[in-house]
């Protein structure tokens, strides 16, 4: 099993683990059986930060999972089936995935795509946008990222990318931007750079 890296989904989290105070919603997703979603947070050695995930944007509980309780791990790359489907979400998925995987990267979706993709859990809505989360070891460009962002923008719905640097996200779209330094999330928090890429900036 390899390291839970942030938007994998674990399995495996005991209920007596929920805050004695969780929604009953929370409760009833883990009963259940379904995954939860690995966040961008710190936390002590042998813990992952994760998000208990119900069934609208507003429930959503951040709670911390024990790495020995894990008994199965997705990553986004795994996700890459769609199936047959009315979303404009799915349908931007399969329009994409020629483009994603020309460009070399590993790729996947997060959020409610990747989520209804690895449960069948129908959270996917008519107004749902998709999600990606795209590999970047190397420096992209900002030319390059905005020959990404032109393709992307003409899929049936908005499609948000947040492109995953050695020292965390940025959104493909502020990379794209004219603005000098862009948002990078990372578990120590959220911080403007200049370029994602360079540890030592990222890290001072």
């Amino acid at each position: 099993m390899n390291l839970p890296q942030p938007h994998d989904l674990l399995w495996g989290m005991p209920l007596a683990d929920l805050p004695a105070d969780a929604p009953a919603w929370a409760v009833q997703a883990l009963a259940a059986g379904q995954p939860v979603v690995v966040r961008r947070a710190a936390c002590a050695s042998g813990w992952v930060a994760v998000g208990v995930r119900g069934q609208g944007r507003e429930q959503r509980l951040g709670v911390l999972m024990r790495v020995r309780d894990i008994q199965r791990q997705l990553s986004p790359e795994e996700l890459r089936g769609t199936g047959q489907s009315p979303w404009p979400a799915l349908c931007a998925l399969a329009s994409v995935a020629p483009v994603l995987d020309a460009s070399g990267l590993a790729w996947g979706p997060t959020g409610g795509v990747g989520y209804q993709l690895a449960t069948g859990c129908n959270v996917v809505h008519g107004a749902s946008d998709l999600d990606l989360l795209v590999r970047t070891p190397q420096f992209m460009t900002r030319a390059k990222a905005r020959e990404l962002l032109h393709i992307l923008d003409c899929g049936p719905c908005r499609i948000d990318v947040q492109l995953e640097t050695p020292a965390g996200a940025v959104a493909l779209r502020e990379w794209a931007g004219v603005a000098r330094r862009v948002l990078l999330k990372s578990a120590q928090g959220a911080r403007l750079v200049a370029d994602p890429w360079n540890a030592l900036e990222c890290a001072a």
